[in-house]
C-alpha cells in the first residue's frame, strides 16, 4: 500500500508577517521615490504681495499707488483719513490733482515730468492739499518709480507737516522781527556812542588847556575815563552783535592768503597793547611759505579774539605767541600765552553763546561773552576747527585747523 506526498498547510502568522513586511517595503520605496522628485516651490510673489499688503495698509503715514497720468491706483486708510474721506474708493480712480491746492497744481505736474519724463528714481517735494472739507494742509512727499506688469508706477509716501510748517513761519516771522529791531538798534547806537566818545575827548582837552601847567583836578579825569570806558564797552557789544547776525545771513568768500604776510600783519596791530602792559609778542612761523584761502576780515577777528584774551589774562613780563605749522598739508594755527590758564570745568562752555563762565581780565577788562562764539562760527565757516588746552597757572594754547 503506498501512501501519496502531502505539503503542509502554511501557517497563518507567519503569512501575517509577511505580507506586512511587503507593504512597509513598498511605503519606504514610495517615500525614496517622493523625496527624490524635485520639491514645488513656494509662491514667492504671493508672499511678496502679502507682505507688501500688510506693510501699506498698516502705515502710519499716507500712501498710494499713481500711474503716470496721476490717477490714484491704490491707497492706504491713513491717507484716507489725511484727506478727510472714510473709504478707499472715495479716492481710487481719481486724479492727485483733485485734491491739490489750487495754488499747487504745479508741484504735482513737476513730479509727474520728474518721475515719467525725465526718469528720476524717485522725487520729494512740499506742497498743499485739500481735505474733504474744504480745509488744505501742508505735506512732504515722497515718490519713486517702480515696474508692475509693463508698466511704470509711482509709490508715494505723504506726511502731514501742517505743525511744522506753521511753527516755522511762527519762528520766521520772530527772527524777521528781531532782526530789525536788532539792526536798528545797533546801527542807531553807534552814532550817539560816537558823539560821547567825541565829546568826552573834546572836554579832555578843554580841561588840559585850561589848567595851563598845572594838573588837571584828578576827579574830572577819573569821571572822563570812566565814561570812555562805558563807550568803548558798549562800542564792542554792537560790534559782536552786529557780526553774529552777519554770520547768520553771509556766506564767506574766501581768497588765496599768503598766511606768512598775513599773520606778521595781524600780530603787530597788538602790540600797542602788549607793550602797555609789558607782555612780549612772539611770531613763530615755518620757514616755507604757506597759503590757505581765507575771508581775511572775519578771520582777523578770530585771531584777534584770541590775541586779546590771550593779553588780558596774561601777567606783565609773560608772552604771547603766534604761530603757524604746516600739519600734511593743513595750516595749523596757534595762540599759546603764559598767562593764568583756563580751570578745566570751563572749557565745555568757553565757545557758547553769552558764555556764563566769562571772566573779567587781570586788569579789570570786560568781555561781552560772544568773542569766542563768533571765532568758533567763523571758523566753522571756514571749513575749521577750533580747541584748546589748558591748565591753571600754566597758560593756555588755542588751535585752528583749517581743512
Amino acid at each position: 500500500m503506498s501512501h501519496a506526498s502531502r505539503t503542509p498547510a502554511p501557517d497563518s502568522s507567519f503569512q501575517a508577517e509577511n505580507d506586512a513586511l511587503r507593504a512597509e517595503n513598498r511605503e519606504l520605496r514610495a517615500a525614496l521615490v517622493a523625496a527624490s522628485e524635485p520639491q514645488k516651490p513656494p509662491d514667492r510673489y504671493a508672499q511678496s504681495q502679502v507682505r507688501f499688503r500688510t506693510v501699506f495698509d498698516n502705515a502710519p503715514l499716507g500712501q498710494k499707488i499713481i500711474t503716470p497720468d496721476l490717477t490714484i491706483r491704490q491707497v492706504n486708510q491713513a491717507l484716507v483719513a489725511m484727506l478727510g474721506y472714510t473709504r478707499p474708493d472715495e479716492l481710487i480712480g481719481h486724479e492727485i490733482l483733485e485734491f491739490a491746492h489750487p495754488s499747487h497744481r504745479a508741484d504735482w505736474q513737476e513730479l509727474q515730468t520728474s518721475l515719467w519724463q525725465h526718469k528720476l528714481p524717485a522725487f520729494s517735494l512740499e506742497t498743499c492739499l485739500m481735505r474733504a472739507d474744504g480745509s488744505s494742509f501742508w505735506c512732504l512727499v515722497h515718490s519713486v518709480l517702480f515696474p508692475d506688469d509693463g508698466a511704470e508706477l509711482g509709490y508715494t509716501i505723504l506726511e502731514d507737516i501742517s505743525e511744522r510748517k506753521t511753527l516755522e513761519a511762527s519762528l520766521k516771522r520772530l527772527y524777521d522781527a528781531q532782526e530789525t529791531i536788532l539792526q536798528l538798534a545797533t546801527h542807531d547806537l553807534k552814532g550817539p556812542i560816537a558823539q560821547i566818545e567825541l565829546v568826552v575827548d573834546l572836554l579832555q582837552r578843554e580841561i588840559i588847556s585850561r589848567s595851563g601847567h598845572a594838573p588837571p583836578p584828578p576827579e574830572m579825569v577819573h569821571y572822563l575815563a570812566l565814561i570812555q570806558e562805558a563807550c568803548a564797552r558798549a562800542r564792542g557789544l554792537l560790534e559782536d552783535v552786529l557780526c553774529v547776525g552777519d554770520l547768520d545771513q553771509n556766506g564767506l568768500e574766501k581768497r588765496p592768503t599768503d598766511l606768512l604776510v598775513y599773520l606778521a600783519a595781524q600780530l603787530e596791530l597788538h602790540r600797542p597793547e602788549a607793550r602797555k602792559k609789558g607782555i612780549h609778542l612772539v611770531l613763530d612761523l615755518p620757514a616755507e611759505p604757506l597759503q590757505a584761502r581765507l575771508h581775511a576780515d572775519k578771520f582777523s577777528r578770530v585771531l584777534g579774539n584770541l590775541l586779546s584774551n590771550a593779553l588780558k589774562f596774561t601777567p606783565a613780563g609773560g608772552s604771547v605767541t603766534l604761530g603757524l605749522r604746516d600739519e600734511q598739508g593743513t595750516p595749523r594755527f596757534t595762540v599759546q600765552d603764559t598767562g593764568i590758564g583756563i580751570p578745566g570745568k570751563l572749557h565745555a562752555q568757553l565757545f557758547d553763546k553769552f558764555n556764563p563762565t566769562r571772566r573779567a581780565g587781570l586788569h579789570g577788562e570786560s568781555t561781552t561773552g560772544l568773542g569766542l562764539f563768533i571765532a568758533r562760527q567763523i571758523v566753522e565757516l571756514h571749513g575749521g576747527a577750533i580747541w584748546l588746552e589748558s591748565r591753571e597757572r600754566e597758560g593756555t594754547t588755542f588751535f585752528i585747523e583749517l581743512a
